[in-house]
């Protein structure tokens, strides 16, 4: 079909996931948003996130002639691989999405370093997904196994990440303005690589240097709407409401700045413009799909079906790409084996039944596809087939990992050290 068979689609799927990494390679991308130093006063640099440790290594290359200190926190493994010999800027390890005490430790020894500054000093705050958890600090009065037991029916509530980050901001010591106001009077500048849809500042990372709109009775509407069911101290302390986050207009946050260096469109438009070369005309859908993965992967298969065969929204050959967060909502006792990328794949296969000429990757940037050890996975016509299981049991079940470990098509990275969200890439070919 127009010389497109299972291995060529397979490479051009490669191609265009590397070229998604790429566009968000601290490495590259961070260096052009560095503000200028002080030229009086300490550079303090802090953060958390999946791709913090490269942020971190990024900045020490480009201020190799400066004195830095400071400490981020990014998930166990998630280190840049050969670190210098003499790292100014300490690397945590912690749990995720699960908090524990060595992140929870990690946010207090980041709120201890900036206290205390002054004007002339410079606050570099390294923020990206997955910091909410990695740098769980329970407020006063609460412990870090209720925050845990929170987490908990957070991931179970299906709830789209926003409402979950309102959540963990009015239970945190640490998100929703507090390390930048900590910091005050200092310079606060925020370099963040954005993982939600929107790429709204206060929700990537529960916002630690941006002011929170969202108040208590927000989260507590939120716990009654999803019949979250949280320990006795938690919602004690939203029922009590004191503490708020920071506010706009904090004049503590007067000399905060945020600077976006990369964003799950930035890695759309890297994958579309290498589609041309590998004889592909990209269609972005956007990248802020949400809703539960299954659903969308029906939807896009209907999408990819409209194209091959009425060449609309875009005739064949062509890449359908899309990116944001998606949820899967799970059952009370059900032990499910994947994330919301396989799982949208799963949902899309079945939808395209086998249809000849549809080829398909859904993949999470940070390389961990919900708590499974892949990025995500590739599908084609015969992949339902070859993994000789029960597809629809198999999503029924929450187990997508399954069905395409069975069928050898499973895209195992490891870390990636960023975190764009998920990508999602369908060839047609016509």
């Amino acid at each position: 079909m127009n010389g497109w068979n299972d291995d060529r689609a397979k490479q051009a799927l490669a191609t265009l996931w590397q070229a998604a990494l790429a566009a968000a390679d601290p490495l590259s991308c961070l260096p052009g948003f560095l503000p200028e130093p002080p030229s009086h006063g300490r550079i303090v640099v802090v953060g958390a996130g999946k791709a913090a440790a490269k942020m971190a290594l990024a900045v020490e290359r480009a201020w190799a002639h400066l004195p830095l200190s400071g400490v981020v926190v990014t998930t166990h493994g998630a280190d840049v691989p050969d670190p210098p010999a003499h790292r100014r800027i300490a690397v945590r390890q912690a749990n995720h999405p699960t908090p524990d005490a060595p992140g929870a430790a990690a946010a207090a020894e980041m709120l201890e370093l900036v206290r205390g500054l002054t004007v002339d000093d410079l606050v570099l705050a390294l923020i990206s997904g997955g910091g909410s958890s990695l740098s769980t600090l329970p407020a006063a009065g609460l412990g870090l196994d209720d925050l845990i037991a929170v987490n908990r029916e957070l991931l179970r509530s299906g709830a789209p990440i926003h409402e979950m980050n309102c959540i963990r901001k009015h239970l945190s010591a640490f998100s929703g303005g507090r390390l930048a106001a900590a910091a005050y009077p200092a310079r606060v500048v925020t370099l963040a690589i954005s993982d939600v849809p929107g790429d709204d500042p206060g929700v990537i990372a529960s916002g630690p240097t941006v002011p929170d709109p969202t108040t208590f009775a927000e989260a507590r509407a939120l716990v009654a709407h999803y019949g979250m069911a949280l320990p006795l101290a938690a919602a004690a302390h939203l029922a009590a409401g004191a503490e708020e986050s920071i506010k706009p207009h904090d004049p503590r946050l007067a000399r905060a700045e945020y600077r976006m260096i990369a964003t799950p469109m930035m890695a759309l438009r890297a994958m579309a413009a290498a589609a041309p070369a590998l004889g592909l005309t990209p269609l972005i859908l956007g990248d802020a799909l949400e809703g539960e993965a299954r659903q969308l992967g029906t939807a896009l298969a209907g999408i990819a079906l409209s194209c091959a065969t009425h060449g609309l929204p875009v005739a064949g050959p062509a890449v359908i790409l899309s990116g944001g967060e998606t949820t899967v909502t799970i059952a009370p006792g059900t032990q499910g084996r994947g994330g919301r990328g396989t799982e949208c794949l799963l949902g899309l296969a079945l939808a395209l039944n086998g249809r000849p000429g549809i080829w398909a990757m859904c993949a999470d940037t940070d390389g961990i596809d919900g708590r499974s050890d892949a990025a995500g996975a590739l599908c084609g016509p015969g992949t339902l087939a070859a993994s000789g299981l029960d597809a629809r049991a198999a999503l029924a079940a929450h187990r997508s990992y399954d069905v395409f470990a069975a069928a050898d098509t499973l895209m195992k990275t490891g870390p990636t050290l960023t975190n764009v969200n998920d990508v999602r890439a369908i060839i047609v070919a016509g």
